[in-house]
């Protein structure tokens, strides 16, 4: 048995909507049962020594371990990790028979690490902003109630009182939490180019940045609750448009208490055997835990997916309350039950038993004329949001017309550069469905020969790796450049992933001349560039050194540069 981690839970997580502290412990099969018992026991009983009798605890087991949790007061959030690990190690005593852990020997630290914490002030604060239905967001350096441009901040040491407050003054703004294990970036973005359109400010949160309007604050993965905070704290946002990934939903929970739509663009293998998640099943719950933050607004599905459609039909999208009301995408106009869909080459609603159309694909350039079968998805999943916030149909087809999958908007998704009759597409594909939608339109462009850049993370499985080669293999490529990345080693050996790559490819069939390896990335696409001839397609998956590959792209673009003359940068 071990204690693997102890952290907050700050908002609506996987194992239920309460704050509280959640330690991951590694367990036996043997032992499990005992170990959960105990620690329920010791939980209770060192809760009501400090004084939180009436506090509550929680299990979620999954195959090698469990998550034990329990819920308090959110002015105590951490010193609630300290009471879960004390709990835990007088468990691990009893198991062992050690009676050097009493639960009085720790009582008293940890009474006095809650009352350093605790804030009366806080709580009143969140009190009265519940009250009221404003949102409340707090963190080790901010209070805020309201959002956007109806919000006010105060640093934690400096709360007012509630009466202090011109609370008239305050209030929520529309918010669009988009999940899903593929296109979030995209469509987050998309929606900010709608709202523009529509003359409204965007908040926005993402992979890659958090930005306001046409700022950016900061650079980054901030696609967890603190990218979050920073959009709806900033008082320009009108409209916000929030990319919520898997991990800050596991980690920490949902980062808003309240959203106008959410949005589930799909769900397939992608990070399964980390946080406790080791199936699709458990993956799409957790992406659904966005349904809990909807009252009124809808909970946008994708009807293309087969696991969100499974879930759906078995009544079991979300076992924790009654879902809101489901509003489906897809690609299948004869799906009577979708709100946006691609009819021909038009993207379409249907408002009123009405059907009426958005625009045409070759209008809507980040589809690429249709080729990119996956960004169709993710235009009809914003323009199903933007419905919900009611934005003008005009605003939304404008977005979809002027937004483009560029460097500079776009980074690292669908980014195509014409280098002297070559094609560079550059994307940030990582993950088997991934993999398998840029391939598919991979294989629907014209070129007289393709090329794709491989490489992988360290910590995705070797089943994972398997899946990514037998999709790009099955597409029979011209050349294939394994790519070394020492940024994402992430626990294995330096090399190792790239030979598993090579293993995996003589596995397929891929004869051994038509592949190779180099140390770095941006190595790699020098390789490719040099290989590349007028009419091929280089498919440049671009992970560790994004910035600097695509800097080099858009030089060599902007010199003219042709196949043959030297690959160097200008800067």
């Amino acid at each position: 048995m071990e204690l693997r981690d102890s952290r907050r839970l700050t908002g609506p997580n996987l194992i239920w909507d309460r704050m509280g502290a959640v330690i991951e412990v590694g367990l036996d099969p043997c032992e499990a049962e005992r170990m959960i018992e105990l620690w329920q026991g010791h939980a209770h009983s060192i809760l009501s020594a400090v004084g939180w009798g009436l506090q509550q605890t929680s299990v979620r087991t999954f195959p090698g371990g469990a998550f034990m949790a329990m819920s308090a007061p959110a002015d105590s959030l951490y010193a609630a990790c300290e009471v879960n690990e004390w709990a835990w190690k007088t468990a691990v005593a009893e198991f062992n028979d050690d009676d050097s852990m009493a639960i009085g020997k720790g009582a008293h630290h940890l009474m006095e690490e809650i009352e350093k914490e605790s804030s009366a002030e806080l709580l009143a604060l969140q009190d009265h902003a519940m009250s009221k239905n404003l949102s409340f967001l707090a963190d080790d350096e901010l209070v805020t109630i309201g959002l956007g441009i109806g919000s006010r901040s105060w640093p934690v040491d400096e709360l007012p009182t509630p009466d202090s407050i011109d609370w008239s003054e305050l209030h929520d703004i529309p918010i669009v939490l988009v999940t899903g294990t593929n296109g979030k970036s995209t469509t987050v973005r998309l929606l900010a180019e709608m709202a523009r359109h529509a003359g409204m400010t965007a908040g926005l949160s993402s992979t890659d940045w958090v930005r306001v309007g046409g700022s950016i604050l900061d650079t980054g993965d901030y696609s967890g609750p603190e990218g979050a905070r920073r959009a709806l704290r900033d008082r320009r946002t009108e409209v916000a448009f929030l990319e919520t990934a898997r991990g800050g939903l596991l980690r920490r929970g949902l980062s808003v208490p309240r959203a106008s739509a959410a949005i589930v663009l799909n769900v397939d293998d992608d990070h399964l055997g980390e946080a406790g998640v080791h199936d699709l099943r458990t993956l799409a719950q957790t992406k659904l835990l966005v349904s809990r933050a909807l009252s009124d607004g809808p909970l946008i599905l994708n009807a293309d997916d087969p696991e969100l459609r499974a879930l759906a039909q078995s009544g079991h999208l979300d076992t924790t309350r009654k879902l809101p009301a489901i509003s489906w995408f897809g690609l299948d106009p004869r799906q009577e039950q979708l709100r946006a869909f691609l009819d021909g080459d038009e993207l379409v609603v249907r408002e009123g038993g009405q059907e009426k159309t958005v625009c045409k694909l070759s209008e809507a350039a980040i589809t690429l004329d249709g080729a990119a079968r996956y960004n169709i998805s993710n235009c009809l999943a914003a323009i199903s949001a933007a419905l919900a916030i009611k934005l003008p149909i005009e605003a939304i087809a404008a977005g979809l017309q002027t937004f483009e999958s560029t460097p500079e908007d776009n980074p690292g998704r669908g980014n195509l550069f014409e280098l002297g009759g070559v094609t560079a597409f550059a994307d940030f594909a990582h993950n088997p469905h991934g993999m398998r939608a840029l391939m598919e339109m991979a294989s629907s462009l014209p070129a007289k020969r393709r090329l794709v850049l491989l490489g992988q993370a360290g910590d995705r499985t070797d089943d994972s790796v398997r899946q990514m080669v037998q999709i790009v293999w099955g597409t029979r490529p011209d050349r294939i450049i394994v790519k070394e990345m020492d940024r994402y080693l992430r626990g294995r050996e330096k090399g190792a992933m790239a030979t598993l790559i090579e293993q995996q490819l003589e596995i397929a069939g891929a004869p051994p001349e038509i592949y190779s390896r180099c140390e770095s990335e941006i190595e790699a696409v020098k390789e490719a560039l040099s290989w590349a001839q007028p009419g091929d397609l280089l498919l440049l998956l671009l992970h560790a050194e994004r910035e600097a590959t695509l800097e080099l792209l858009a030089d060599l673009s902007h010199r003219d540069w042709k196949p043959g003359e030297p690959i160097t940068s200008s800067s």
